[in-house]
């Protein structure tokens, strides 16, 4: 590395700190945006700076959006009366690639994990509970990961509902104990979204 001139260093460096992204990678990575024309490496940064500064919170969902309120939330041809809770977007977005879901999604942004000191006051149950209580929600399904943490946060809320009047799901198997949603295929996320149950 120290042989490279120290814009390509700094550059291999910033590519590594990604998550997944070693710095054998993240060096081939660089060569490539070095060998390609520049109207492309200008677009690359462009689009990495206009995507940092534009993306914000759903005010609705919590799930990712341009604007103050995401295309899912304001769709209404989705049935608002049933919703999704997962614990990050790239769930909700493998769920949405599946095709199995009509409603409208709650994003918690984390699972409980007392190891870790996360409770419930720190991803966004109280947020879910008033959306329950102010809106006509008829069917919550819980599709929080199969980890030990997802299963305790799924538990959680379950207990917090039974005094609404709601149905409360949990998707079914055919997701992996242990897996994360944003690495099942859209197959198995089909299958455990259609054959959810009562818990």
């Amino acid at each position: 590395m120290s042989h490279y001139p120290l814009s390509i260093i700094n550059l291999v460096k910033n590519i590594s700190r990604l998550p997944g992204i070693g710095e054998k990678t993240a060096e081939r990575l660089t060569m490539h945006i070095i060998r390609s024309p520049l109207k492309e490496a200008e677009q690359l940064s462009q689009s990495i700076l206009e995507t940092r500064k534009k993306i914000r919170l759903c005010s609705i969902c919590f799930g990712l959006s341009d604007s103050d309120i995401c295309n899912i939330c304001i769709d209404r041809t989705r049935n608002s009366s049933l919703l999704c809770v997962v614990e990050q977007p790239a769930d909700m977005v493998a769920i949405e690639k599946s095709g199995a879901f009509k409603g409208i999604y709650h994003i918690l942004h984390g699972a409980m994990s007392p190891m870790d000191g996360i409770g419930p006051d720190d991803i966004r149950i109280k947020e879910l509970l008033s959306r329950i209580k102010d809106n006509n929600i008829k069917e919550v399904i819980l599709a929080t990961s199969t980890t030990v943490e997802g299963e305790a946060t799924a538990s959680y809320i379950a207990q917090r509902l039974e005094n609404y009047p709601v149905k409360v799901t949990r998707i079914a198997s055919g997701i992996p104990v242990g897996g994360d949603l944003k690495y099942i295929d859209q197959i198995t996320i089909k299958i455990a979204m259609e054959t959810r149950h009562v818990i």
